[in-house]
């Protein structure tokens, strides 16, 4: 969701399908629309010199797409060995099936629901493939099941849609939750802080060279929106739609319904907080 001005990030401008990092490739899948930017990032990571490849997010149920991936990995010498998702949206995993398919790939993810195979996703996991190492980073808030993958190897990290490479991201209530959410940025600042990373490979958008600065952003940024929000229920504005209409005035009101989505979490984060009565929470 692109909410707010483009954030703090270095974002390196044009998103392109090709690759990001030593040992990241993007291949864009033709999906654009205001909540998918310029449309899903799907990431082929492998480890330099290894015939292996892993591949996150192989986005929506598009044959053509599906068949660039595979194409782009074969094209760099790569066999297509495992599929991770970071989530279970459509935009990210309707395809997760098929490409499974076309693979003969399992799929691993934190929902049961979404695995294909005995192994599923959690935090502190490490994936490894061909010598390729990822690490699993538990980052609930988007949704529930939000994951994002450290590539320490490039001092990257993907984030799916927890971070954005442009504008901000939806708290998609009930299942994601703002506490949950804040957590999970304050995770990504500690991996940038302590741990060397400095490029956020995102589910959408531009890849981000300063990954501390658009984290920092994104803290501020809910800091910032849930302040509004709860001004304006002391103004009187009540309902979920009445403080969308007050709070995000400015913002294109194709995104108002997952404006909506964000300030339904806020109210409930408030109102677990103890800082507006449940009758204000709009539900």
């Amino acid at each position: 969701m692109t909410d707010a001005a483009a954030p703090p990030g270095r974002p390196r401008g044009e998103v392109l399908s090709g690759p990001a990092t030593a040992r990241a490739v993007n291949v864009l899948a033709p999906n654009p629309s205001p909540m998918t930017l310029d449309g899903t990032n799907t990431w082929i990571l492998s480890e330099p010199g290894s015939g292996l490849a892993v591949v996150v997010d192989p986005g929506p149920l598009d044959e053509g797409h599906l068949r660039n991936v595979v194409e782009t990995a074969e094209k760099a010498g790569k066999r297509i060995a495992l599929t991770l998702l970071t989530h279970g949206h459509p935009d990210h995993a309707e395809a997760a099936s098929r490409f499974a398919e076309l693979t003969r790939t399992p799929v691993r993810a934190l929902d049961p629901a979404l695995r294909l195979g005995d192994e599923g996703l959690g935090a502190g996991d490490v994936v490894d493939v061909g010598g390729l190492e990822l690490r699993v980073v538990s980052t609930p808030g988007h949704t529930s099941d939000s994951l994002s993958f450290h590539l320490p190897a490039d001092g990257a990290v993907l984030t799916g849609d927890t971070v954005l490479g442009r504008g901000t991201s939806v708290v998609a209530h009930p299942d994601g939750r703002l506490g949950d959410y804040l957590d999970s940025l304050r995770r990504l600042r500690s991996l940038s802080v302590d741990d060397g990373v400095h490029t956020v490979l995102p589910g959408h958008g531009p890849v981000l060279e300063d990954a501390q600065g658009v984290v920092e952003f994104y803290l501020a940024h809910r800091a910032g929106r849930l302040a509004q929000v709860e001004t304006a229920v002391e103004d009187g504005h009540r309902t979920a739609p009445e403080v969308v209409a007050h709070v995000y005035a400015d913002v294109d009101r194709a995104l108002w319904p997952a404006a909506e989505l964000s300030v339904l979490a806020q109210l409930d984060y408030l109102h677990e907080h103890g800082l507006i009565l449940p009758e204000s929470r709009g539900l």
